[in-house]
């Protein structure tokens, strides 16, 4: 169930941070609580696939298709911002769950498509940050998505996405559970699991450690 609570410009966290959250709670910590970042091959080739995922505005494909790259995106209810990087508009004759585009006739429904560098995958990792694309073109829009898109460049497929209240709920737990560790600068202990050997902070969570301290507590012993 989403909170009665709105939040503030000032207090929005970014949209993309769900996909660290669910990769694991000490990454997204490390980056956006204590701005520890460090790029490895695997977030280097992502920012690149990004980066062609938006390199156009609006491009028209087809007379039913319309295509949006980096599309601002925000949810005062979620208390997150970002981009999206693409939302297709499909022209349908009903104005259920649809908009109106400027310059274009009829009605549009959007249709949220995120783009990996990877492979599908069996957890929600990716889908809680396409749910939270959809979630906030609702907010934005008063519609309802049900479904989306994740591109994987690996296979060069997509996997479509039900956007259900299950995966809903899931988002809505995460974006409160993120501003409650920003808000009281919180960092989870370390503790070293199969996703550590490709986590682009390895070096710096020091995993093995199983430190429940910050990483600016461990620089300041090891400098001493």
């Amino acid at each position: 169930m989403i909170s009665d609570r709105q939040y503030t410009e000032e207090e929005l966290l970014p949209l993309s941070g769900l996909q660290h959250y669910a990769y694991c709670r000490r990454q997204w910590a490390l980056i956006h609580v204590e701005q520890q970042w460090q790029e490895n091959l695997l977030t280097m080739e992502g920012n690149i696939l990004h980066e062609r995922a938006h390199d156009a505005a609006f491009i028209e494909k087809r007379d039913t298709l319309l295509i949006t790259r980096s599309m601002p995106l925000v949810s005062l209810t979620l208390g997150v911002t970002g981009k999206a990087d693409v939302v297709e508009f499909n022209r349908v004759e009903d104005a259920a769950n649809a908009v109106k585009l400027p310059k274009r006739k009829g009605w549009w429904q959007p249709r949220p498509v995120e783009y990996k560098r990877g492979k599908p995958k069996t957890t929600n990792i990716d889908r809680v940050q396409l749910c939270a694309q959809a979630m906030c073109l609702e907010e934005m829009m008063g519609i309802s998505i049900p479904e989306g898109d994740i591109f994987y460049w690996e296979v060069r497929a997509r996997e479509q996405v039900v956007i259900n209240e299950a995966l809903r709920a899931e988002v809505v737990a995460i974006a409160r559970d993120m501003h409650n560790m920003f808000d009281n600068g919180e960092t989870p202990s370390a503790k070293y699991g199969p996703n550590c050997r490709r986590c682009s902070l390895r070096d710096i969570c020091v995993p093995k450690l199983g430190t429940s301290r910050s990483v600016e507590a461990y620089l300041r012993q090891a400098i001493r």
